[in-house]
């Protein structure tokens, strides 16, 4: 069987995950890392031993052939790196999300396809393993027709929350609901209907974003429906990240922190006397490691990779799943912006908030720290002007 070769592009926190995971792979090696800062060549070398560290990508391609590159960089760079990888007819995986708006996205899978390379987006709790054991006890018809999926991210504000996240929350549904066909939004600033004067640049890098808190509807294929919540919170709530799935007889519940559960019954309402929500068994790839130090949601990714490349197809969480979701996302902010319904997928695919912002005369963005906690103190101060 193949041993695929894979360089590290980017060595911060993301990559050391990353890299981690496909060391730790049977079917996987990692041949060369890159990055702009020695010290963090030096560092991430020494955890998964490997010595070609270079600072130049085109230059690592060339002297080392791999097979796949990781991006697992800030979200800003996801465009221009994605590219110039892509033009080498390497296959790449890139960090969530896929870049900042669907122009940027278009390019990306049309490189791609240009180039006979693969895109998979680091969605790495689709292929987790309590997502796995949701799935399973889905398609066992154990909750009968899904009719229904209600998520929510971690209270991060709205706007930001959706392109962080929310990219995250978004693939699970579509894991489940198959892809959206229409979006319609709620978005709220400072208590009041977003304006264009509430469009800024996001923290991280991640593009333009609007609203504070945002309660989407989404319509999937057939008569699946859905809710998503990207509400602000005092202080962020890990336990908030959860994804419950409503059949016709019975749901299931997803949570980053507790877990995958199932309920047998469709209506159910707590008597205090007993819980009857059952714990599932999470499914994990037969030969992952937890001693190997890889954390098993991104190992997932790499697994999943592995079985896609020698099956010649594509991945769970592949480019075209990584554009929808930014579709998804262009839409609630275009149906927020506009209060009319947004059919997916867009025609127009410039970005909605920056039309809106220069359909409104408004000139030039403030500028915005990049810092989540020093962006949110400053967009604070506006609100309470």
């Amino acid at each position: 069987m193949k041993t695929y070769r894979v360089a590290i592009l980017g060595c911060r926190s993301r990559g050391t995950a990353a890299a981690k995971a496909y060391h730790a792979h049977p079917r996987t090696e990692i041949v060369a890392l890159c990055d702009l800062v020695q010290e963090r060549l030096d560092a991430l070398g020494d955890i998964v031993n490997v010595s070609a560290h270079f600072t130049d990508l085109d230059e690592m391609i060339r002297q080392t052939s791999p097979d796949i590159v990781a991006i697992p960089t800030a979200t800003e760079a996801h465009y221009p790196l994605a590219m110039r990888v892509l033009e080498h007819g390497v296959n790449i995986e890139v960090e969530k999300p896929l870049c900042v708006d669907l122009v940027q996205a278009d390019a990306i899978l049309a490189k791609a396809k240009e180039k006979n390379a693969r895109v998979v987006v680091h969605h790495q709790r689709r292929v987790s393993p309590t997502m796995q054991a949701v799935a399973k006890v889905l398609n066992e018809g154990k909750i009968g027709e899904l009719r229904y999926i209600y998520a929510s991210g971690k209270g991060y504000y709205a706007g930001y929350g959706l392109m962080n996240i929310g990219t995250h929350v978004v693939n699970n549904m579509l894991r489940f609901g198959g892809h959206c066909r229409s979006v319609v939004t709620q978005a709220t600033t400072g208590g009041r209907c977003i304006t264009p004067q509430d469009v800024l640049p996001s923290p991280s890098g991640m593009g333009i974003v609007a609203g504070e808190y945002v309660t989407a509807t989404l319509q999937f294929n057939g008569h699946v429906t859905g809710t998503l919540l990207q509400h602000r919170f005092p202080k962020i709530d890990t336990d908030a990240y959860t994804m419950e799935l409503y059949g016709t007889e019975g749901r299931l519940l997803w949570s980053e922190l507790k877990g995958a559960w199932w309920l047998p019954t469709p209506h159910f309402v707590p008597d205090g006397t007993h819980d009857r929500w059952k714990l599932l068994t999470p499914i994990y790839p037969e030969h992952y490691d937890a001693a190997s130090g890889a954390n098993a949601d991104d190992y997932g990714i790499v697994e999943e990779y592995v079985n896609a490349l020698d099956e010649n197809r594509e991945h769970e969480c592949n480019g075209e799943e990584g554009r929808h979701v930014i579709e998804v996302l262009m839409g609630i902010f275009e149906s927020a912006a506009r209060g009319t319904r947004v059919e997916l997928p867009q025609k127009n695919r410039e970005h909605p908030l920056l039309q809106w912002r220069a359909e409104a005369g408004l000139g030039d963005m403030p500028e915005m720290p990049r810092d989540y906690g020093t962006w949110l103190a400053k967009e604070t101060e506006r609100l309470n002007a």
